[in-house]
């Protein structure tokens, strides 16, 4: 477990900084998201994230809602958690007042404060099962003290693990990086423009970095390695060269911190293993619904099963598939609904807004610009085999091209599913083999003969959208039709002549 103020020190001051404490501090359980006081549901030990506070009132009545629950803070951005009234108000409902940067983005928040809780929760069991390894925030700090230095922990993708409580040495890159949990692109480029992770990679015990001219401060960084395979980084922020004795007592942790990632590896591998096998249950239908939702930690809310085709013969393509379930496994407090079946992956999601929803995941799928995504309809968990199939079946369209992507939901889609499913019955049935169609189709010319007839049955009526559809001129469209009148024994002022041919022809095109 762990208390306000120590959710403040491991945060640091880059971002969180006390506004009115209590004695003892409280102890955090969760963390939980204020968009209006009124629908907001507060329990004992929440750290409440004011995101909808626009005003020193709004912010007294959601600092007296939640010390009524027993929250054991509220987190403000400037300038309200500084109100006078705000903080009298706060020391009334016997709760904590916590002032978060300005500059920091509500979901990253989530996201660090949730790395925070449940490094806790691993540094509990620790305790309880005493090893080598050590909590990974705790090796960050030891690190700190070894170099005189904020640290960073980072894996081999250049995302943040960890780091050290202390983080009064700073710079906009470390600011970003620690934010954001991963070193920022541009940051990135900086540093592999320096030839920083070529070294890396070649082994090197520690690497010293010079400032730079764009503000950047030195750098102390040291490869964490295990048989030759590169786990990740540790990162120091220095005031300039590091003796060799210092930088060589920061390198000796390395192979802790090496064990501790492939400890955290095989522990990650193991629960997206089970998480694995329980969506797959669930999506054929063979498992059961409420031991899913109760292992993936579901909610009662209607869910979507997302299809991604990760499956390509690019080289590249097993990267894009962990970068996909790297994407997917960033939910925040919950056990990843996502298993990797025949080269798609399938990940279950809630229909609602916010981090891990539907329409979050929709817009970071679209981010990615590469492969193809289709969600099934939004169904009771005891329903997600329907929303699988349903999300199949959106994806084959997707391939096929029928429909724009890369990303589509299948109740968006209806009316090419009808067509779609339309043509398959007919061609199963033979109906494109009978009447007059089948004439069109022996004529060596047949192609524009079929596509003239299509456009003008799509478009009853209306010979300039036709002739559109076709790219030529409204007379051109008349002159063929006439031909296609002369060519078959059909009345096409017939309405149930008309459709059967268009049914025909739907069969042509989409079967």
């Amino acid at each position: 477990m762990i208390t306000v103020l120590g959710v403040v020190d491991r945060m640091g001051p880059t971002l969180l900084r006390t506004a009115h404490v209590l004695d003892p501090a409280p102890t955090v359980t969760d963390v939980v998201i204020a968009e209006t006081v009124k629908r907001t549901q507060v329990s004992s030990g929440d750290l409440v994230l004011g995101v909808a506070v626009a005003s020193t009132a709004d912010a007294v009545e959601l600092v007296g809602h939640c010390g009524a629950h027993g929250a054991a803070a509220v987190l403000l951005k400037p300038p309200h958690a500084a109100r006078t009234a705000v903080r009298a108000a706060a020391q009334k409902a016997g709760t904590a007042l916590v002032e978060v940067h300005a500059a920091t983005a509500w979901a990253q928040l989530v996201w660090l404060l949730r790395s925070v809780l449940d490094a806790a929760a691993d540094e509990a069991t620790d305790a309880l099962n005493p090893g080598p390894f050590g909590d990974l925030f705790r090796l960050a700090d030891a690190a700190a003290a070894v170099v005189d230095a904020p640290v960073t922990v980072e894996d081999a993708n250049s995302r943040v693990l960890a780091y050290s409580a202390r983080q009064d040495r700073t710079d906009s890159a470390r600011v970003s990086t620690i934010m954001g949990r991963r070193v920022p692109d541009d940051v990135l480029a900086r540093f592999r423009s320096r030839g920083v992770f070529r070294e890396l990679s070649r082994g090197r015990t520690a690497i010293f970095v010079p400032a730079q001219k764009d503000g950047t401060l030195p750098r102390l960084i040291v490869p964490v390695r295990m048989g030759g395979e590169l786990l990740g980084s540790m990162w120091a922020v220095v005031p300039g060269p590091v003796s060799d004795e210092r930088a060589a007592a920061f390198a000796d942790i390395a192979p802790v911190v090496a064990l501790h990632l492939l400890r955290r590896r095989a522990r990650e591998d193991t629960d997206r293993g089970r998480s694995a096998e329980l969506v797959r249950s669930v999506l054929d239908g063979t498992g059961s619904a409420r031991l899913v939702a109760a292992e993936l930690d579901l909610s009662d809310e209607p869910h979507r099963v997302v299809a991604i085709d990760a499956q390509s013969d690019d080289p590249l393509s097993e990267g894009v598939r962990l970068a996909l379930l790297e994407r997917l496994t960033e939910g925040v407090g919950r056990r990843p609904a996502v298993a990797d079946l025949h080269g798609v992956l399938y990940a279950i999601v809630p229909d609602c807004s916010g981090r891990g929803g539907w329409p979050a995941l929709r817009e970071a799928l679209a981010e990615l610009a590469g492969p193809l995504a289709a969600a099934g309809s939004a169904v009771p968990v005891n329903d997600l085999a329907r929303s699988r199939a349903e999300a199949d079946e959106a994806l084959s369209l997707l391939r096929a091209g029928l429909v724009p992507g890369p990303v589509a939901a299948h109740d968006e889609v209806w009316t090419v599913l009808v067509l779609h499913r339309t043509a398959v019955v007919s061609t199963g049935a033979g109906v494109a083999h009978v009447g007059p169609l089948a004439y069109l189709r022996s004529r060596e010319d047949a192609d524009w003969y079929l596509d003239t007839l299509y456009e003008w049955l799509r478009h009853p009526g209306d010979p300039r959208a036709a002739a559109a559809a076709l790219t030529i001129h409204p007379n051109t469209l008349r002159y063929r039709m006439a031909r296609i009148t002369a060519a078959i024994d059909a009345d096409l002022g017939d309405p149930n002549t008309r459709l059967a041919l268009l049914i025909q022809l739907v069969a042509l095109r989409w079967g």
